[in-house]
């Protein structure tokens, strides 16, 4: 036995410290180890290894005489602040990190485990992709993994980070998680890479240009997150796992109450002008609302035009949506449209309360919009209100125009409380636009038009835009004075924290995507 422990702790050493040119060609790129990115992720010690000694078991182009332990993967369980949590992590000084029948098999099981328990699951993405060698079965998989994401959805959070190339079809993988993480200048992702699109195309572009994170965090949409080194990274991710609950079954992290239901913030007023068409930065409401000024952004750099964020007031996780007056005065487009969808019904899968801030002039007009079909994103966002059964709060700071105001989950799509400040104005459009329909023949044969414009607009303002008239047909719940914003939500969270509505009998909806 004495023997025998020798060997096997040998062995395990071996295993663990890796091949030493690839650990330092690893360094050389600015890039952690596999093992070292897990170390920063999870709490010490806490680490559990599945499958160490995993093997391929292919033999074609000379993968018999190459068969590294691990197969490319490190894949276990540990914590993040006490709580459980199920991960694996490509090592890219294994094979690139490319994925084969094995490598795929360990990323099954953990993925399987992390459902079986209600825990979430966290994948590092640092691959060349499909093992070539290995056929089909590399691309089975993939399958795999690609099936097992989606029966996951909605029952166990998925965070995928991506801190190296994740190409082809490995793509798919963040594309199906909840959140995706990714690196400036080590990550990189796309379907067909810069060779392949120059021989199609004739377009010459970089790696970066194609798939870096700046282009996913800005343009397509596809980072959640970017980060500038893995560090930073990887301590966001442990941030945000605080936030989310385990399972679909249990709820989020609450920490101690902070007494927001007698807290008065006479700042809300300072931040946000009486005038309906002068800008401020929404993120100032978001900070003063919640607890300690603190909340998690999605999506910081795509669609600025609406905010996405999850944090906590009076200690209870919620998800708060609201428009961002400082881009095109907060209209919503297509892209903020699909933006705030997803994240909507990513927290009625996972029954975090909704808290939306409206101050939405409109649906953003144009030829190019229409027919990139803003009418099929604006369903979008529209169906993820409608189908939400959380508690769901409203509140209408100032500008809440026509068909935007309808889906910035108004009362008519079924908000649970619609509050307003004395600055709203909801109407089917704002005042000088109403006039310029309804007087156009009057206007026109005015002597003096401006004046007469002028005199109408108010008389419109006063008799439709008024802050009582959506209150007095039952759309307003309470005009609430600015100040008591984040103690009439802390309170209204309160009153609906035991909320229960049943879902329709059904299979499922059919999502306008």
């Amino acid at each position: 036995m004495p023997l025998l422990r020798t060997q096997r702790d040998e062995l395990r050493e071996h295993i663990v410290d890796g091949r030493l040119d690839g650990v330092r060609r690893q360094h050389s790129l600015g890039k952690h180890t596999a093992r070292e990115r897990l170390d920063l992720l999870l709490d010490p010690d806490s680490f559990t290894e599945v499958e160490l000694y995993r093997r391929h078991q292919a033999s074609g182009l000379g993968l018999a005489e190459n068969r590294p332990y691990t197969d490319g993967v490190v894949a276990g369980s540990g914590t993040i602040d006490g709580r459980r949590v199920f991960v694996y992590a490509q090592d890219f000084t294994v094979f690139g990190g490319s994925l084969g029948e094995a490598h795929a098999a360990k990323i099954h099981k953990v993925m399987d485990l992390a459902v079986a328990t209600g825990s979430p699951l966290i994948g590092l993405n640092d691959s060349g992709g499909a093992r070539i060698q290995e056929g089909v079965m590399a691309l089975n998989g993939y399958g795999g993994i690609f099936r097992r994401q989606v029966e996951a959805s909605g029952v166990i959070p998925q965070i995928s980070v991506v801190l190296g190339p994740c190409a082809g079809g490995a793509a798919y993988s963040p594309a199906l998680a909840d959140f995706v993480f990714m690196v400036r200048d080590t990550a990189r992702m796309y379907l067909t890479g810069p060779d392949v699109v120059e021989t199609v195309t004739g377009e010459r572009v970089s790696h970066d240009e194609l798939g870096g994170a700046d282009v996913h965090g800005a343009s397509s949409g596809v980072a959640t997150v970017v980060h500038d080194d893995e560090e930073s990274c990887l301590a966001d991710v442990r941030y945000l796992v605080s936030l989310l609950p385990s399972n679909y079954l249990e709820p989020a992290p609450r920490e101690p109450s902070q007494d927001a239901g007698k807290d008065r913030r006479p700042r809300f007023a300072e931040l946000v002008p009486v005038e309906p068409n002068k800008p401020y930065d929404m993120r100032d409401v978001f900070a003063e609302l919640t607890d300690d000024g603190e909340f998690f952004e999605l999506h910081e750099r795509w669609a600025q035009n609406v905010l996405c964020a999850l944090a906590r007031i009076d200690g209870r996780v919620v998800g708060l949506v609201g428009n961002q007056p400082v881009v095109f005065a907060g209209v919503l487009d297509g892209p903020a449209s699909q933006k705030a969808a997803r994240f909507v019904r990513f927290c009625d899968a996972f029954s975090i309360p909704l808290v939306t801030l409206v101050d939405v002039p409109g649906f953003l007009p144009g030829v190019e919009q229409e027919h990139s079909g803003i009418i099929r994103h604006g369903a979008q966002l529209l169906h993820a209100y409608c189908e939400a059964t959380v508690p769901r709060i409203q509140v209408i700071l100032r500008k809440a125009y026509g068909g935007a105001y309808i889906v910035m989950d108004s009362r008519s799509i079924g908000t649970d409380l619609s509050l307003a400040w004395p600055t709203n104005q909801i109407a089917v459009m704002g005042a000088e636009g109403a006039v310029n329909v309804l007087f156009r023949k009057d206007l026109a044969a005015a002597s003096d038009p401006d004046a007469l414009r002028a005199h109408l607009v108010a008389e419109y303002t006063e008799e439709f835009m008024n802050p009582q008239y959506s209150a007095e047909r039952g759309l307003v719940d309470d005009i609430i004075d600015p100040a008591d914003t984040r103690s009439t939500v802390a309170r209204a969270l309160d009153m609906l924290q035991d909320k229960r509505k049943a879902a329709p009998q059904r299979k499922h909806g059919n999502h306008p995507i």
